[in-house]
């Protein structure tokens, strides 16, 4: 599995000749980063004597913050035995017209996977953010470039899960299920969204002079 590799050993594999693991799998991994940054603030927080007010909101906020950091983590390999089913898919034999149906069904259901998986990055980064802006705002001061850190990274997440998203749906021929997807996708997009300016605004108080 990609997420029992060490770091070095992940980025070797990234960069070689193969294409999975790729974008795809890269964004769960900005989500999973995300959200351990969003948990080592919480913990440099709770039970502080200075942030006492917000101490029993952030222990919430951590268990939140862990649940999502094993989600994305799980979709980091996840992402990339989906993309290998569209390869698989795609090496079937086409020699009749029996094989050609065969195979295009199973193309068709290889790249709805792949398709889904981006798509539940998205729907977390969506409800991640959230997070990430009160760890930002209510954590410790001293690690607000870290939370910092991870609201943007949760914003390149949620935007590098959408091109994963896009360039599997244009391959797709089920439009009830492309259309489907594409209100999920304004859905998740548009809470991201509306999460920027607060983020943009966290950055320009505290960095920007």
């Amino acid at each position: 599995m990609l997420v029992d590799k060490t770091v070095k050993d992940f980025l070797e594999e990234l960069a070689s000749g193969s294409p999975a693991p790729g974008g795809g799998s890269v964004a769960a991994l900005c989500g999973s980063l995300a959200s351990a940054l969003c948990s080592m603030v919480c913990r440099l927080t709770v039970d502080k004597k200075m942030y006492e007010s917000v101490s029993d909101e952030l222990k919430t906020v951590l268990e939140k913050t862990e649940f999502y950091r094993n989600v994305f983590t799980r979709l980091i390999d996840e992402d990339t035995e989906a993309f290998n089913l569209v390869m698989e898919a795609y090496k079937l034999p086409k020699a009749s017209d029996e094989d050609k149906a065969k195979r295009k069904d199973a193309i068709e259901v290889a790249l709805k996977k792949a398709a889904d998986i981006p798509m539940e990055v998205l729907k977390h980064v969506s409800e991640m953010i959230e997070f990430s802006i009160i760890v930002a705002n209510k954590g410790n001061i001293n690690s607000l470039s870290d939370s910092s850190v991870a609201a943007l990274l949760l914003q390149s997440a949620g935007v590098a899960a959408l091109y994963n998203i896009i360039i599997n749906l244009k391959q797709i021929n089920d439009h009830e299920y492309v259309e489907a997807k594409q209100n999920e996708i304004n859905i998740y997009t548009e809470k991201i969204e509306s999460f920027s300016s607060i983020i943009k605004e966290i950055s320009q108080r505290n960095f920007i002079h």
